[in-house]
């Protein structure tokens, strides 16, 4: 009755070590890259469901140019998640795998308030996406030194996007009279 079991728990370990997708890259390149790329790919789904909380409870005069504008930038955060964590499983990690496991990874912080004024929306958006813009930095460091070239490339995209949603948070949350200075 034991050789099953033990047949069982042996099925199970190669089916683990199956998720292992085979690379060139060093093990120890494998779980820094993992690691830098989970992190970022929880910022994104934190910034994704933020920047949707946000749209969702937007108000006020602008209302829609705001709410068109962050739903723009959710689809463009959401349209990452994918390639994130598809990199990650390609170079031969395993990528997140539950919202608590985001929870627990996410450095972007949540807004629970029940109400936040528009223009504190803008800017703390502007905020989050600049930080996820630093942190796409030094993953991307990470991945230059392990010369993983392919997630380099996506990560120059995705710094270029991020700039473009906070440089359009910051214009659309100037005043009238702020311009020039």
């Amino acid at each position: 009755m034991k050789k099953p079991i033990a047949a069982k728990k042996q099925n199970l370990n190669l089916q683990k070590r199956s998720l292992a997708t085979p690379t060139d890259l060093e093990a120890a390149a494998t779980k820094d890259i993992m690691g830098a790329m989970n992190a970022i790919l929880a910022d994104v789904y934190a910034l994704y469901l933020k920047t949707k909380n946000f749209h969702w409870h937007m108000s006020g005069p602008h209302f829609r140019d705001y709410h068109l504008l962050l739903d723009e930038q959710g689809d463009q955060l959401f349209a990452m998640t994918d390639p994130i964590a598809e990199r990650i499983r390609k170079v031969g990690g395993s990528t997140l795998r539950s919202i608590g496991h985001i929870s627990r990874s996410q450095r972007i912080l949540d807004n629970d308030a029940d109400y936040v004024e528009p223009l504190d929306m803008l800017a703390e958006l502007r905020e989050d996406n600049k930080t996820l813009a630093a942190r796409l930095r030094e993953a991307h460091n990470v991945c230059e030194e392990h010369r993983d070239i392919a997630t380099t490339s996506l990560i120059e995209v995705w710094i270029d996007e991020t700039e473009r949603r906070t440089w359009f948070l910051f214009e659309a949350s100037r005043r009238g009279d702020a311009i020039g200075h």
